[in-house]
């Protein structure tokens, strides 16, 4: 299966990498960011939605992709700083769809704030 290529488009980006470092980049599929690392980073994951863009006489040429993106941080403003600095990014080559849930983790008091991408990839 292709990916969509958030993290080539964020870690080419200044204001992403400003934020969210170089060697690594804090930005991680899903379930691979580090215990207990380094913050503020970002996770994203494919969530159900994505779909070829079928035609009756010819293969797909687009596929498109559902991705949940979520941003954590020690505080309101880095948080929200890095938040604009991926949604900068993402924009250029895709559409945020939905700004979700922004909350303070119970356990660590870490500040959180995800939103879905609509991402279509050329074949």
């Amino acid at each position: 299966m292709m990916q969509p290529p958030i993290f080539s488009v964020c870690a080419a980006d200044a204001a992403v990498t400003a934020q969210l470092g170089t060697n690594p980049t804090r930005l991680w599929p899903f379930g691979e960011a580090p215990q207990d690392g380094v913050l503020p980073y970002a996770v994203w994951q494919i969530i159900p939605g994505g779909a070829p863009e079928n035609f009756l006489a010819d293969r797909p040429d687009i596929d498109s992709f559902t991705l949940q993106v979520d941003v954590y941080a020690n505080s309101d403003a880095s948080v929200n700083d890095v938040t604009q600095a991926l949604r900068d990014a993402i924009e250029r080559h895709a559409y945020i769809v939905r700004w979700g849930a922004q909350d303070t983790s119970p356990e660590t008091g870490h500040r959180h704030i995800s939103f879905d991408v609509d991402w279509m990839v050329h074949r």
